[in-house]
């Protein structure tokens, strides 16, 4: 019997990549989107197609399992294995070739698809398949799965804009298998033996392969066998596509590009429901639209109650179900007139009312309301959970309505509640539905329910999957769908490829059962908490749950989350990965040494605590939180990192130091005591030390004369950076609020957040801090008195985590550009007539909002531009702690730096956040503003 040491070491000595046999990885790498855990023995991440190849000979010689994974967003748990697991996105992940001329690319298969489609745009092309993943899914997950998306209306299936594979079998043969039965490759003898093979198959068995199939676009479950009949032009590489890793690994892969249209325009039509919708979705087709989207207004109603509203929502029809309908054209106005010719027959033919949109990031927005429903679905409207397992069943299109009746009619008649959106114009539905998984009664109607629904979609000359492939979620089902001659052609194929069954063996043939093997079955230690979870019952197992592998977290485009992943591309430092690392710890089998896990801890090293999950995470995993109630019990009577006590107790030393400011900042300009004191305070060399302020806002505020009056009252919170290192911004906030006609106020003693405890895991004394700071505040909130915050990072700990560490509820505390607009919608501005680019402090990004901080500005004359930049990688403490430097420093070089850098020397630099500063001042020589200085420039001088 092998053993993982063995293994990892032939492993090791066998390929370029590399090979981790750590808990940490197999914690990370047993789970992907579905419902199911494998914890694997080793993940290797080769670098080239003869690590692949070097890879399953060692498998081979030990008798282990191979399973292929891209991006690990599949929801049927093929990426899933207990033996070795092949990670082709860190190394093979490359666009090798685009041939503008044929139209075809050669990639490898670990490259993004958005990756891809941007290569392939520079010559007007793209790939036609487009599932909603397409900024983080890879292409060898695609073909894997035969993955579709949206745009299947127009341009297929992956396997209809497939060319050629290049392959290795279970029994190590490396091929290339194209259409027209090509298969070549060494060795040559092993390529003309499995061509006659495939060839007297279909030739034996060609009546079966002729009805067996249903007809129906999106039929993606079992083997498409039908690909080797002669009139299908018996193509090899389509036959392959779909098979989920289990006949051939894909080390390479040429594609077919299609002409992407010049302009596009979007019709949305609203009906009575999403079953009316569907009813209407065949008509639409006739008009070769390029997407036939459908949803329903409970998908809007999550949103609405999880407090998510995006401002697309407002331009969608009256209605209660909705289809997205895109259509192109050689140029705008041609994409417009075919839009409006499409929503004039839409509203004749169908009753519907109808929008229509031309304005591409208008257009991005509402697709984001459809795009992002895998993650919002995954909560129902009350914030129970709800899981996949029928997720994605397909029939033809004109029977869709009647499927859809007769489908919410069997989730009523189990009690259980499910929010179908997807592919109307194909026939496909996804939903995420209420099972019990966490008992063994739950677990019997989970299986009972997926009986019937499978009976269902047959019923309707339908598939079990219409997107996402079978796996271990659908391929037990296979059976009520194919005759058993069928399923013996299924497993007559993949022996032709894989003979000894190395290759994701238990999916799709002699499948595992649909019920085993669910991650939420097994042990769950009991460990001490000390945030409470108010979202998530009080329970952190829960809250990790939250994390179901959709992989937003791992698109390094766009967005806040995650900034360390962005720049290591390691899973490790993804939000995901952190997730899984912490269900496991509290599962307790991989990893198992709970608060003590120096696995856990490490991943959550680099953690910045943006907040950036919190928001951009469409489950809501808040990993900033997390990682405080881990420090928290880690560190439990530990002597603590240096920066713990350095930058944890930010906030006193800085109140010692400003009794005499001139002499603390001569000592820290000192060579010798900055050197030390850094090296003392866990520190980075390469960091400067602030600056303490001659005078702090409250010291300045005694001297400064009041107004009063019957002016209305506002508190202005003086957070420790604004107090101690930046009052001039306080100063600011008071003339520009005094300029509104309120009577400005300061606590009547010291207040601080404890935001600098929370992020160093200091908890107990966070909630000491935060209490008193309550109390002090106790009347004016009581009174209703409003409270404007100017650090955003401390203005999110009195909205959010106040409510994780005490038993309150928010408090009513707001930024400067809320407050005015809600308070005070008149007050008047000049025009600077400026220009201006904004980096977005992470917190208010999460917990905030900044919609009003840009109208502000726009009232104010600033033609602004808010930076898609992500965090600026100082993040409070994480920055400037030692060995934290160059992640930082790289996080701020991908957009903010260069962004930066390029602006005119007269155009304004804005953030409200002291680390944004910092960073911007520190990496660029910029000095950047707060909106409170810009207003208060703009303040009329008459």
């Amino acid at each position: 019997m092998t053993t993982v040491p063995a293994l990892a070491e032939d492993l090791t000595r066998a390929v370029s990549g590399e090979v981790d046999d750590g808990a940490a990885a197999r914690a990370m790498f047993s789970m992907d989107a579905s419902n199911y855990r494998h914890v694997p023995k080793v993940v290797v991440f080769p670098r080239s197609a003869e690590d692949v190849a070097a890879t399953l000979r060692v498998a081979r010689a030990h008798g282990v399992p191979v399973t292929a994974r891209g991006a690990g967003t599949g929801i049927g748990g093929q990426a899933l294995g207990q033996g070795i697991v092949l990670d082709y996105s860190r190394h093979l992940n490359r666009v090798l070739e685009i041939d503008p001329e044929r139209r075809v690319a050669r990639v490898q298969p670990g490259v993004v698809l958005d990756t891809l489609r941007a290569a392939a745009a520079r010559h007007g092309l793209t790939f036609g398949p487009d599932p909603s993943t397409h900024s983080r899914c890879t292409l060898g997950g695609m073909l894997g799965n035969d993955a579709c998306g949206s745009h299947s209306v127009a341009w297929g299936r992956t396997a209809d804009n497939v060319v050629s594979l290049d392959v290795v079998t279970g029994d190590g043969a490396r091929l290339t298998v194209g259409p027209g039965d090509r298969i070549v490759g060494d060795p040559a003898h092993r390529a003309n033996e499995m061509r006659d093979a495939l060839h007297d198959l279909a030739q034996r068995h060609l009546a079966v392969l002729r009805t067996g199939f249903p007809a129906l676009p999106r039929r993606v479950s079992g083997y498409a066998l039908d690909n080797l009949l002669p009139e299908n032009g018996t193509d090899l590489a389509r036959a392959l596509v779909g098979t989920e890793g289990t006949c051939v690994l894909i080390t390479e892969a040429t594609v077919r590009l299609v002409p992407s249209p010049p302009a596009r325009a979007l019709v949305v039509a609203g009906f009575a429901d999403d079953i009316a919708a569907a009813d209407a979705a065949p008509q639409v087709l006739s008009h070769r639209p390029l997407t036939v989207e459908g949803m329903g207004a409970d998908l809007v109603d999550i949103l609405l109650a999880r407090g998510r509203r995006p401002a697309a929502l407002d331009s969608l029809p009256a209605g209660r179900g909705w289809l997205f309908v895109e259509v192109g054209g050689d140029d705008p106005d041609e994409a417009r007139h075919n839009a409006e010719a499409l929503a004039a027959a839409l509203a004749r033919e169908t009753g519907a009312t109808t929008s229509v949109t031309t304005d591409p990031a208008r257009q991005r927005q509402l697709w984001g309301i459809r795009e992002s429903a895998a993650g919002t679905a995954t909560r129902m409207a009350d914030g129970s959970e709800a899981w996949p397992g029928w997720e994605d069943a397909a029939v033809p299109p004109e029977r869709l309505g009647s499927y859809l009746r007769s489908f919410r009619a069997l989730l009523a008649s189990y009690g259980l509640r499910g929010i179908p959106y997807g592919h109307f114009g194909e026939g496909c539905v996804h939903v995420r539905i209420d099972f019990d998984l966490l008992t063994d009664d739950g677990v019997a109607t989970f299986r009972r329910f997926l009986t019937d629904a499978a009976d269902l979609v047959v019923a309707h000359g339908g598939s079990l999957s219409g997107e996402h492939g079978d796996g271990q979620a659908r391929a037990e089902l296979l059976p009520r769908m194919y005759s058993p001659e069928m399923l013996r052609l299924f497993e007559a194929f993949k022996a032709i490829w894989d003979p000894d069954d190395l290759l994701n063996p238990g999916n799709l043939v002699r499948p595992r059962p649909l019920d085993a093997d669910l991650r939420f079955s097994g042990p769950t230690k009991q460990l001490p908490l000390t945030l409470r979870y108010p979202h998530d019952g009080g329970s952190l197992a829960t809250a990790a749950r939250r994390c179901v592998g959709v992989g937003k977290c791992v698109d390094t485009s766009t967005g806040v989350m995650c900034p360390s992943y962005m720049v290591t591309k390691r899973e490790e430092h993804s939000t995901r990965g952190r997730a899984r690392l912490l269900f496991e710890m509290l599962r307790g089998e991989t990893i198992t040494d709970g608060w003590d896990s120096t696995e856990v801890r490490d991943a959550l090293d680099l953690c910045l605590a943006c907040k950036g999950c919190l928001s951009d995470c469409p489950v809501d995993v808040d990993m900033a939180s997390y990682k405080a109630e881990f420090l928290h019990h880690h560190y439990a009577g530990k002597v603590r990192p240096a920066s713990h006590y350095s930058l944890g107790f930010l906030p006193l030393w800085a109140r010692l130091a400003s009794r005499l400011p001139g002499l603390a900042n001569a000592a820290l300009r000192s060579r010798t005591v900055a050197a030390l004191a850094k090296r003392l305070g866990g520190i980075a060399d390469e960091r400067e030390l602030p600056t303490f302020a001659p005078t702090t806002l409250r010291r300045a505020w005694r001297r400064k004369p009041r107004r009063g009056g019957d002016r209305p009252r506002v508190v202005l919170w003086p957070d420790t950076f604004t107090d101690h290192f930046a009052p001039e911004i306080g100063a600011a906030a008071t003339r520009v609020l005094e300029h509104a006609g309120f009577d400005v106020v300061l606590p009547r003693s010291s207040v601080c957040c404890g935001l600098t405890w929370i992020s160093t895991g200091q908890l107990g004394i966070a909630r000491r801090v935060l209490r008193h700071s309550l109390d002090v505040l106790r009347d004016d909130i009581e009174a209703g008195t409003p409270i404007v915050g100017l650090e955003p990072s401390c203005l999110a700990v009195l909205r959010h985590d106040v409510h994780e560490l005490l038993d309150t509820p928010p408090v009513p505390a707001s930024t400067l550009a809320k407050f005015l607009e809600r308070h005070a919608p008149d007050v008047e501005f000049d025009s600077l007539d400026v220009r201006a680019l904004t980096q977005q402090h992470c917190h208010q990004h999460a917990v905030l909002g900044h919609a009003a901080d840009e109208r502000l500005l726009r009232k104010a004359g600033v033609d602004n531009r808010t930076l898609d930049s992500g965090c600026c990688g100082l993040a409070g403490n994480f920055g400037v702690e030692r060995g934290h430097y160059d992640i930082s420093v790289a996080a701020a070089n991908r957009v903010l730096v260069p962004e930066v850098e390029a602006a005119d020397p007269d155009e304004l630099v804005l953030a409200d956040g002291f680390s944004c500063r910092t960073q911007i001042t520190e990496l660029t020589g910029r000095r950047s503003l707060h909106l409170a200085q810009v207003l208060d420039r703009a303040r009329p001088t008459r």
